[in-house]
C-alpha cells in the first residue's frame, strides 16, 4: 500500500495497521474504497500512515505492537485495524494481551459498535434484520482488559483456574449513553442484555445502571432479556430488535450471531471508539486458512471504514465525510445486489474483483448514495 504521509491540506490523517492473515488483503481494499468515496464526495484526500503491527511487526521490530505505532496513532484522526492472530504468535507474545486488545486498552476505546443489516443476496438467515450491538469494550468477563496490570485470570494451583469479571458504574453508564443516543438516531428501541438471574450483583448492576440511563431518555423504548433468551429471539424475530447493549463477552458472541444472520460474518463491520478517537476493525478474525488466496470477503472491513468516516463526519459536522460514508455503504450494497459477491455470500468474485466492482460503483455518476445506519 502506498503511504501518503506528506500530503498537504486539511484532509484526514488515518493510520493503517494491516494485521495478520487476510488483513493485508482486506485492509488495502478498504483504503482504496475510502479514497474513491472521498473523491466522489468532493472531500479532501486522506494522508495514510501505514504502521507496523502483528506478526510482521514481531519480525521487523521484535514486538507485535511497537511503541512508535502507539505514538503515531495518538496523532491521527483514527485508524483502520486489520485482524490479529495472537494465538499464532511465538511466546512470550502469545500469552500477552494481543495488539487489538492492547490498542483498545491504551486508547480507552470503550464503545464497540457492531451493526448487522441483512444483505439481499439470498444468504441472509433473517432478511428483515437491522440491528446494532453496542458492546462495552473495557471490562466485563474478558480478563485481558479488566485489570490495570496483567490480566484478571490466574491459577493458584495447577488444577484451579480463576477469572475475574469486573463491572463498574461509570463504565456501564457511558456505554449505556452510547446505546441510547444511537437509538435516538435509529428506531428508538434499546434492549439490555444481561444474566442478572444468576449474577444478581455484577449483571444486576449492569442492568440497573442501563435502566437509570433509560430514564433520561424517555423517548426511547427499553426492555431487557437474558443472554440465553435473546439468542432464541434473534433467530425467531430478529427484525424486532434495534439497538442491543451488553457487556464485553456477551457482545462479542451476539455480534457474531447477528453477522451470520445478516448473511455472513465476512460482512460484519465494527467500530471501536472513545470520546475522541475511533478505530475501524471488522468483527471477524484473521482467517489464516484462506489468507493469500484472494477469496476473503472485504465487505466487513470496507463497511468498518465507512463507519469511521461517519463517526468523524458526525463529530466534525463535515457533510463531505458523511456523504463519503453513505457512498461506501451504498456502493457495497448495490454491488452485492447486482450479483457480485465473494463465496461466503454464494458468489464467485475474488477479493480483488469485488473491490474493483465497488470502486466502479463509486465512480459511476449515476450511482446515488443512501444513508448508512446512524452510528455514534
Amino acid at each position: 500500500m502506498t503511504e501518503h504521509g506528506d500530503l498537504p491540506g486539511p484532509g484526514l490523517q488515518l493510520g493503517v495497521l494491516l494485521g495478520d492473515g487476510i488483513g493485508p488483503e482486506v485492509v488495502p481494499a478498504a483504503v482504496r474504497v475510502v479514497d474513491a468515496a472521498l473523491q466522489a464526495a468532493g472531500a479532501a484526500p486522506v494522508r495514510w500512515r501505514e504502521l507496523p503491527m502483528g506478526a510482521a511487526a514481531i519480525a521487523s521490530h521484535g514486538t507485535p505492537l511497537p511503541a512508535e505505532t502507539l505514538d503515531v496513532l495518538a496523532g491521527t484522526d483514527g485508524w483502520l485495524l486489520g485482524p490479529v492472530d495472537g494465538v499464532a504468535y511465538p511466546e512470550p507474545f502469545r500469552s500477552r494481551l494481543n495488539p487489538s486488545g492492547a490498542l483498545r486498552k491504551h486508547f480507552d476505546l470503550y464503545a464497540n459498535v457492531r451493526p448487522a443489516r441483512a444483505f439481499g443476496a439470498g444468504r441472509a438467515l433473517c432478511p428483515e434484520l437491522d440491528v446494532v450491538v453496542v458492546r462495552e469494550n473495557t471490562e466485563g468477563f474478558y480478563a485481558d482488559r479488566n485489570t490495570h496490570a496483567g490480566t484478571g485470570e490466574f491459577m493458584p494451583t495447577p488444577d484451579v483456574a480463576l477469572s475475574i469479571g469486573v463491572f463498574t458504574r461509570s463504565r456501564i453508564e457511558r456505554i449505556a449513553v452510547t446505546a441510547f443516543e444511537l437509538a435516538r438516531r435509529r428506531r428508538r428501541h434499546v434492549t439490555i442484555v444481561h444474566k442478572a438471574n444468576v449474577l444478581p450483583l455484577a449483571m444486576g448492576l449492569f442492568r440497573d445502571v442501563c435502566r437509570e440511563v433509560a430514564a433520561r431518555h424517555p423517548d426511547v423504548v427499553v426492555d431487557d432479556l437474558h443472554m440465553d433468551a435473546i439468542t432464541v429471539h434473534l433467530l425467531r424475530r430478529g427484525g424486532d430488535f434495534d439497538v442491543v447493549v451488553t457487556e464485553n463477552m456477551f457482545g462479542d458472541i451476539l455480534s457474531d450471531l447477528t453477522g451470520e444472520l445478516a448473511g455472513s460474518l465476512g460482512t460484519a463491520p465494527s467500530l471501536n471508539s472513545s470520546d475522541t478517537r475511533a478505530a475501524a476493525q471488522a468483527a471477524h478474525g484473521s482467517a489464516p486458512d484462506i489468507a493469500g488466496q484472494d477469496v476473503a470477503d472485504p465487505i466487513a472491513m470496507v463497511l468498518s471504514a465507512g463507519m469511521l468516516l461517519e463517526w468523524l463526519g458526525t463529530r466534525r459536522g463535515d457533510p463531505a465525510l458523511l456523504d463519503a460514508a453513505h457512498r461506501v455503504s451504498a456502493a457495497v450494497r448495490s454491488t452485492v445486489a447486482a450479483g457480485v459477491c465473494t463465496r461466503d455470500l454464494g458468489g464467485t468474485a475474488s477479493t480483488t474483483s469485488y473491490t474493483a466492482a465497488v470502486l466502479a460503483a463509486l465512480a459511476d455518476p449515476s450511482h446515488h448514495s443512501r444513508p448508512l445506519e446512524a452510528l455514534p
